[in-house]
């Protein structure tokens, strides 16, 4: 057995053994060294001797910015990302980031931007969509994903990749891991009923979300060992229902929150960005939702830590 595994043995022995005392200062002060020491050994090996970590930001308008707080606090220790999976705003965010964009430009590109520069949303435009029933474009957003990344596709990003949409016409989930990445963006963000359906090889695809706001299974799809899902419900009694984009809004979500249980069950640990009283369409809260994603993040990463080294020694134990 190697060294490293005898460290990762005393490591487990230490854990079980404060699992059935109190735990002592002295003890305390001890634990956290070992894990101080055995977070360095693991950020220093190479991607195929530990579990590989799969990030998965679910949709949520607005409140998917804290997903950028959620990359900052990670990237700042050193937790590994090797896949990423998104619905809706989380696509968006997760396709920036895994294109090789650092967590500080997206920051700086999500305090810019509104949905004027992603939609063709106007006073006019409103006014056609609730008098003339004419639908909205997102054309718009695919064109300010290529300004920033290009025309990249899925195999040229810097890390896995994949999104989520829906086929309009038979409510099927359409898994996006090749092909265009700023189209497959647009698609799992385009909200239905507000904005024109995205045509994708004969089919018109929307926003993600109506069947799997928060993808963990893509995630094992792709070979997550272990997921972690960003989560950023909403509370629905808080928000204004005097519209019809409001009661529409309110009801995507809805039903993307009672499908997201079932996902969340699959993930190994799940950060809930308190973001909870922002409203999908508030774009101007920026930082309130940034800040709620580190803050949430911070106070993860001690557990983030100890099952990354828990699931690396296990890793170590079964490879030959």
């Amino acid at each position: 057995m190697s060294y490293l595994k005898i460290v990762f043995c005393l490591f487990l022995i230490l854990i079980n053994y404060c699992s059935l005392f109190p735990i002592q200062n002295e003890q305390k002060e001890e634990e956290n060294l070992l894990i101080q020491y055995l977070w360095r050994e693991i950020i220093t090996l190479p991607k195929e001797k530990r579990p590989k970590v799969g990030l998965v930001l679910g949709g949520g308008g607005a409140r998917g910015l804290s997903h950028i707080g959620v990359l900052r606090v990670l990237e700042e220790e050193g937790f590994p990302i090797d896949i990423v999976t998104g619905t809706s705003v989380g696509a968006l965010v997760g396709a920036l980031y895994c294109s090789g964009i650092s967590v500080d430009k997206i920051e700086l590109m999500a305090s810019d931007i509104g949905w004027s520069s992603l939609t063709n949303v106007s006073f006019t435009s409103l006014a056609g969509l609730l008098l003339a029933e004419k639908l909205l474009s997102t054309e718009k957003m695919e064109q300010y994903i290529i300004q920033q990344i290009g025309h990249k596709q899925f195999h040229e990003l810097k890390k896995p990749f994949a999104c989520v949409a829906t086929d309009l016409k038979t409510g099927e989930k359409i898994i996006f891991t090749e092909g265009d990445v700023a189209l497959a963006v647009r698609a799992s963000a385009t909200i239905p009923g507000v904005f024109s359906p995205v045509e994708y090889r004969h089919r018109l695809l929307i926003d993600g979300g109506l069947v799997d706001n928060i993808p963990t299974d893509l995630a094992k799809l792709l070979g997550a060992d272990i997921v972690i899902a960003v989560n950023i419900a909403a509370d629905f009694t808080k928000y204004s229902t005097s519209n019809i984009l409001l009661v529409l809004n309110q009801s995507i979500y809805i039903q993307g929150d009672i499908l997201s249980y079932k996902q969340l069950s699959l993930a190994d640990i799940v950060i809930n960005p308190k973001v909870s009283d922002i409203s999908a369409y508030e774009l101007g809260r920026a930082k309130e939702c940034i800040d709620a994603g580190i803050i949430e993040t911070r106070r993860m990463i001690p557990k983030l830590k100890r099952l990354l080294i828990d699931r690396t020694f296990r890793y170590l134990l079964e490879s030959k």
